[in-house]
């Protein structure tokens, strides 16, 4: 961590500062927070970099990241009406199977929640994400059923989009 830390503190680049982040971003912690806030602070006027920042976040496989993923969503930065916003957040998070395969359901239910948010806004954004349950079935009992029950959520949704329903609905029947 210090080795990290200090090749945060002397990078004289965006892209070198950002490789010393991806490594302390692993261990949660107050120095993370803090430094992931600093980054954040230096670079938030640069939409590309805050994507980058937002996929780093979601993406790592720190034991809870759902928390911090859902805390993010209400992140000032973070718009939902962004599809680049929402594949660095929220698909980005769905890379992590870590978090968003957890055996308590929470990663499926995160996904299923900005699922049926997103198709009031952006059906063909939503149909993308609820892609991600579309493997559900290659996994063990117990996340098979956590994803089966948010495909069925999604598909009881009412005014539900085609993009979304037919999404959904293959993955139900597969």
């Amino acid at each position: 961590m210090e080795l990290a830390l200090q090749e945060y503190r002397t990078a004289t680049n965006m892209t070198e500062q950002f490789a010393a982040l991806a490594a302390i971003a692993q261990k949660p912690g107050k120095t993370r927070d803090d430094v992931l806030a600093d980054f954040y602070s230096k670079w938030q006027h640069d939409f590309l970099v805050v994507n980058k920042w937002f996929a780093l976040q979601a993406t790592s496989d720190i034991s809870g990241n759902v928390v911090n993923v859902q805390n993010l969503v209400n992140h000032p930065a973070f718009d939902l009406r962004n599809p680049n916003k929402v594949y660095s957040l929220i698909r980005g998070f769905c890379g992590s199977p870590v978090n968003f395969r957890t055996k308590d359901g929470s990663g499926y239910r995160f996904l299923g929640e900005m699922v049926v948010k997103l198709d009031k806004l952006n059906p063909q954004v939503a149909s993308r994400m609820v892609s991600e349950f579309s493997r559900w079935k290659c996994y063990d009992e117990t996340r098979l059923g956590l994803a089966k029950v948010q495909l069925e959520m999604i598909m009881s949704t009412n005014r539900l989009s085609q993009n979304v329903f037919e999404i959904a609905s293959k993955s139900l029947a597969a």
